[in-house]
């Protein structure tokens, strides 16, 4: 009802991974994605992350994982399929093994664009930097364009040199901007989780959702 309801109001791009909740994020997607016009919404899912810690960027299990992905999603093809976490694994078997695979998937109509997603910025260029233009589409940034880490802004002209598109992710930096605050794992120092505590205490006083103008933040500079 939730992706329903939201494709109502104007969403229609929708990014899971077979890494989130164990596969059953792409199972219960796919579940509602059933109902939708197909040519009308965008869908994102990811390879090489599949538990806390266990990834597997092999060509043999990433083309594996994509066939799966397309069982999960029960959709023919995927719009953006993107290498996971890629600072976590080898970047130059990325560079060398995972990304040939998933262009050889392209080829064959099983996904239109290829992407690669990492939290440290340099990971990302690290493989641009070595792979010719037009090997990856698209990339996926997060907690870099948010209140308390703006340095996505000063790589966007980069990104846009290499003819990438860009997806900025998690404006609420897994967390840290909201009232109840980050899980225990978040890698913020003390310090950082400190202050945003107290604005998060601080917008309360003022009957203001911090999480609310986290997300205004995030979507101003589109």
């Amino acid at each position: 009802a939730s992706v329903h309801e939201a494709f109502k109001l104007g969403i229609n791009f929708f990014d899971t991974s077979p890494f989130y909740g164990s596969t059953k994020s792409e199972t219960v997607l796919g579940k509602a994605l059933k109902d939708l016009p197909r040519d009308k919404i965008i869908v994102s899912t990811k390879v090489g992350r599949y538990g806390q810690e266990f990834f597997d960027f092999s060509a043999e299990r990433v083309a594996a994982s994509v066939r799966e992905s397309l069982g999960r999603l029960q959709i023919p093809y995927i719009d953006i399929i993107q290498c996971h976490d890629i600072e976590f694994g080898s970047l130059d078997q990325i560079i060398n093994e995972t990304l040939p695979a998933l262009q050889q998937l392209k080829a064959q109509g099983l996904v239109r664009f290829v992407g690669i997603t990492a939290l440290p910025l340099k990971a990302l260029q690290y493989v641009l930097d070595r792979v010719p233009q037009g090997t990856v589409d698209v990339i996926l940034s997060y907690c870099h364009y948010s209140l308390n880490d703006t340095s996505l802004q000063d790589a966007i002209p980069y990104f846009l040199e290499k003819q990438v598109g860009i997806i900025s992710a998690s404006p609420l930096s897994m967390g840290l901007l909201t009232h109840q605050g980050p899980p225990e794992w978040h890698p913020a120092p003390p310090e950082l989780k400190e202050a945003a505590a107290a604005a998060a205490a601080c917008c309360r006083d003022q009957g203001v959702d911090l999480s609310k103008l986290a997300l205004q933040f995030a979507v101003k500079n589109p």
